[in-house]
């Protein structure tokens, strides 16, 4: 393998500053055993914010919630790590005096080519660079403040997976969990599909300050035909919100089959009505 393929560790990590405060942290860069050269590496640090709903990774744009960044010191940006080994590179986050209450975001990115742009979502990550991001706290005047606005379950779909989502909002000024649990059960015979062993349909996102976050999650290994009673708990800001739906799930194919068996019901009826009409027709002409 030639020089380019690498891992990062870890792919993020969380702060809780002071104003006036210094602090320390590392990220480790990873050259694979099966790597033939040494790895050449870059790093460099970059704000970090998100656009839309769909929280696309916006790794340039300098806000009041990314000074961090300029805060932020790589004690070796350049270097080279030799196959099968590790490399800690540390950085200091020297946090001012007048630095705002609430969330900071940056990004410690690691290339191994200098010119290349990040341009990928909240986990940025290619063959060529890969960033862990920043997500830190200042301590004071901390605003918790958002809310569910959506919680969606389909009634109908006739493939799955089937696909929940939600619409969650941050009106603070620092980055909050919301925690989903999911859970699945056969709606005639209450057989319990999810959650299982090997996954317990629990999970977290992260709401940057100031956001609105679209959510999904697909929900696989199920029936490919059948009604699910399907829920979607939500934990977030001190509130739960509960949404709860049958889902029926029925594909094309046993649409088409059952209007098919419905066509051939219908046509023999009309069948069986028109031969009955005739033979009523010629009692009469007999009589």
């Amino acid at each position: 393998m030639g020089n380019g393929a690498f891992t990062i560790l870890p792919m993020s990590q969380r702060f809780s500053l002071e104003a006036g405060g210094v602090y320390e942290g590392s990220i480790k860069i990873v050259n694979p055993a099966d790597a033939t050269e040494n790895f050449s590496y870059k790093a460099s640090v970059s704000p970090y914010g998100v656009v839309g709903n769909d929280y696309a990774a916006d790794l340039t744009t300098m806000t009041g919630r990314s000074e961090i960044a300029k805060w932020i010191t790589i004690e070796e940006p350049v270097g080279e790590v030799e196959p099968n080994t590790t490399k800690e590179i540390k950085f200091t986050i020297r946090v001012p005096e007048n630095a705002p209450a609430g969330g900071q975001y940056a990004t410690i990115a690691v290339s191994s080519n200098a010119s290349s742009q990040s341009s990928s979502g909240v986990a940025v990550q290619n063959i060529f660079e890969m960033a862990s991001i920043v997500y830190a706290n200042v301590s004071g005047e901390t605003v918790h403040k958002g809310e569910v606005l959506e919680n969606n379950i389909p009634g109908f779909v006739t493939t799955v997976p089937i696909k929940l989502s939600a619409l969650v909002s941050n009106e603070g000024n620092t980055h909050e969990d919301a925690t989903f649990l999911i859970s699945v059960s056969d709606f005639f015979t209450g057989r319990v599909i999810l959650p299982t062993e090997e996954d317990n349909g629990h999970y977290s996102e992260l709401i940057m300050p100031e956001t609105t976050r679209n959510v999904e999650r697909e929900i696989n290994n199920l029936p490919s035909i059948g009604i699910m009673k399907v829920s979607q708990t939500i934990y977030y800001n001190g509130e739960v919100y509960i949404a709860e739906k049958k889902v029926v799930i029925c594909p094309v194919w046993f649409m088409i089959l059952l209007l098919a068996t419905i066509i051939a019901i219908i046509a023999t009826i009309v069948s069986l009505v028109v031969k009955h009409k005739k033979r009523k027709k010629r009692q009469k002409i007999a009589m």
